[in-house]
C-alpha cells in the first residue's frame, strides 16, 4: 500500500489551507541533533514495564505530530530526544510522572513515511509494535497484513463536511446538502464518500474529489458549496486564521450519519498480539490515562507538539490551534467514554457494523478482504482496564 489510507487522505487536516496561513500559524523552525536517550530509571508496581516490553517501545503515528495524537505525546517524559532528520522523538515512558522503566520511540506519519497506511509501515518494519489505523482502514488490511487494536483513544471520529450557514441557511446536516444539488469536495477515494452516497445521503453527481486540501474554491464560490474536513481543525482555521473568511462554518460529523469508525486506534501486528501480550497487559491502561490526563492538562503536551512539528519542519501549528483541538474534542465527544464508564475500549456491534458497511465497497471495487471477517479480528478489550474513564 503506497498510497495514503482513505480515512487519512481525504481528511488530514495539515493541508493547503493551512499552508495558506502560514505565517499566522507557524512558530519558528526548530531542530535537534539525534542523540542517544537518556536511560529510564525503573518503573514500580503495574507501570514497571522493563520485564515485559521491549526497551524501546517503538509507535508509528498516522500523521505529523498534532493534538489528535496527545495521548501518545503525552507519554514522554520532560526531557525527550528529538531527531530531527529522521522524524522521531525518543525520551522515557512515562506513567503519572513516573518513568515505567523504558522508552518510547513516536514516529511521525504522513508525508515523513511516503503516505503509507500505519498497519502497512509495521508490517515493512517489524521493530514497530504499535501503529495508528481506522477501522475502516483496518478492514482494508485484513486480508494480507492484518492489525488487531486494542485501545482507541478517540471514541468518535472528528471527520466532518461544513457549510457555510450565511450562504447556506436551509443546511443543518448532511442530508439537507444531500436534498439539494450543493458540490460536495473531499479527496477522492475516501470510503467514508462510497458510504454516503451509497446510502442515499449524498448523491453521486453533487460529490467532487477534486479537493486539494485548499480553501482556494470555497472561498471562490463564497461557501455556496460544501467540503471535508476535520472538526477539531478547520472550524479554527476557517473562523480565526484564513484572512479572507474570518466567519463561523457549520458541520456535521461523519460519524453521525452512521459510519462509526474509531479513528486512528492504537493496534499491534495480529501476528505479534500473544507475543506482546504482557507487555500490553500494562501499557493499554497506561494509554487509557494518558488519554485523560492529556485532555484535562494540555499545555505541555502541546508545547511539545508545536516543538516536534517545527522542528519536522511539518505544517504550521500554533499554540492555540492546539488547545481549539483539545477543546473540540470535549466538546463533541470525540475522547470520550462511549456508552459505559470506561475510556478506550470498542463497542462491538459497532465494529460488526462497520464491516458490513466497508466489507461491500471494497468488495466492489476489488480490494481483498479476509474471508468470515469478524469484528474480534479487529479490535480486542482484553487489555483495557473498565475502571479508567473520563469523569
Amino acid at each position: 500500500m503506497n498510497a495514503l489510507p482513505a480515512s487519512r487522505r481525504p481528511l488530514h487536516r495539515a493541508g493547503a489551507a493551512t499552508a495558506l496561513v502560514a505565517m499566522l500559524l507557524a512558530g519558528g523552525c526548530q531542530s535537534a541533533d539525534p542523540a542517544t536517550p537518556p536511560a529510564p530509571s525503573a518503573g514500580s508496581g503495574s507501570t514497571d514495564l522493563a520485564a515485559v516490553c521491549p526497551a524501546t517501545v517503538v509507535v508509528q503515528a498516522a500523521w505529523t505530530p498534532e493534538a489528535e495524537h496527545g495521548a501518545l505525546y503525552h507519554l514522554l517524559g520532560p526531557t525527550p530526544t528529538i531527531d530531527a532528520a529522521a522524524k522521531k522523538v525518543t525520551g522515557p515512558l512515562m506513567a503519572g510522572g513516573q518513568s515505567t522503566g523504558v522508552n518510547i520511540e513516536i514516529r511521525a506519519g504522513g508525508p515523513a513515511i511516503g503516505f503509507q497506511n500505519a498497519g502497512a509501515q509495521m508490517y515493512a518494519d517489524p521493530s514497530i509494535m504499535l501503529g495508528q489505523v481506522a477501522t475502516d482502514d483496518a478492514i482494508g488490511l485484513s486480508a494480507k497484513q492484518p492489525v488487531v487494536a486494542v485501545v482507541a483513544p478517540f471514541d468518535i471520529a472528528p471527520y466532518m463536511i461544513m457549510w457555510d450557514p450565511a450562504a447556506n441557511p436551509g443546511f443543518n446536516s448532511i442530508v439537507d446538502i444531500g436534498k439539494t444539488d450543493t458540490k460536495v469536495l473531499f479527496f477522492n477515494g475516501a470510503t467514508y464518500m462510497d458510504y454516503l452516497t451509497g446510502s442515499g445521503t449524498l448523491r453521486r453527481g453533487q460529490v467532487d474529489g477534486a479537493y486539494d486540501g485548499s480553501p482556494t474554491r470555497f472561498l471562490a464560490e463564497k461557501g455556496k458549496i460544501a467540503q471535508q474536513g476535520f472538526a477539531t481543525n478547520e472550524p479554527f482555521i476557517y473562523e480565526k486564521a484564513l484572512p479572507q473568511w474570518k466567519k463561523p462554518v457549520k458541520f456535521q460529523l461523519i460519524h453521525d450519519t452512521g459510519y462509526p469508525i474509531y479513528p486512528e486506534a492504537v493496534v499491534v501486528r495480529a501476528d505479534k498480539k500473544a507475543e506482546h501480550a504482557a507487555c500490553l497487559k500494562r501499557l493499554v491502561p497506561i494509554i487509557q490515562r494518558s488519554q485523560v490526563e492529556y485532555v484535562k492538562d494540555f499545555a505541555a503536551t502541546n508545547e511539545l507538539i508545536i516543538k516536534l512539528n517545527d522542528a519536522y519542519k511539518g505544517f504550521p501549528y500554533s499554540k492555540e490551534q492546539a488547545a481549539f483541538s483539545v477543546e473540540q474534542q470535549l466538546k463533541l465527544k470525540i475522547v470520550g467514554n462511549g456508552g459505559n464508564a470506561t475510556l478506550g475500549d470498542f463497542d462491538v456491534d459497532r465494529v460488526k457494523q462497520v464491516i458490513g458497511i466497508v466489507g461491500p465497497i471494497y468488495a466492489g471495487q476489488r480490494k481483498e478482504v479476509k474471508a468470515g471477517l469478524t469484528a474480534q479480528d479487529l479490535v480486542t478489550n482484553e487489555f483495557i482496564d473498565p475502571a479508567i474513564g473520563l469523569s
